[in-house]
C-alpha cells in the first residue's frame, strides 16, 4: 500500500503582539472577492502561535504551521523566518500588511 504524505498546512503573517509568555500573535492577510459587487477586498485573521523560545519580536515576519494543540487557543507554531527581499510573496505580504 502506498504511504500518504501528511500535508501540514503554513501560513506567514506579521507579529502583532508578543506579550504573552511563549505566545505571540500573527495576523495573517488574504484576498477575497466580494460576491455581489465582485471587488478585490484584504480581510485578515489573527492566530495564536505557539513560540517556545520568545526569541519573536513585534512586526517580524513568520512563517506559522498547523500542529497538534497546546492550549485552548494555540494550535500553530511559529517559525522565524528570513525571507528574501526580492521574494514576490514577500512583496505581496509587505503591500497587504500596510496599515
Amino acid at each position: 500500500m502506498a504511504e500518504t504524505k501528511k500535508i501540514i498546512r503554513t501560513l506567514v503573517g506579521k507579529v502583532e503582539s508578543n506579550k504573552m509568555d511563549k505566545t505571540v500573535t500573527v495576523r495573517v492577510p488574504r484576498l477575497v472577492k466580494h460576491p455581489v459587487v465582485g471587488k478585490i477586498i484584504k480581510l485578515s485573521t489573527k492566530v495564536h502561535a505557539h513560540d517556545e523560545k520568545n526569541e519573536i519580536n513585534e512586526g517580524d515576519l513568520v512563517e506559522i504551521t498547523e500542529g497538534k494543540p497546546v492550549s485552548k487557543n494555540k494550535s500553530w507554531g511559529c517559525y522565524k523566518s528570513s525571507f528574501k527581499s526580492s521574494s514576490r510573496k514577500l512583496s505581496k505580504l509587505m503591500f497587504y500588511l500596510r496599515k
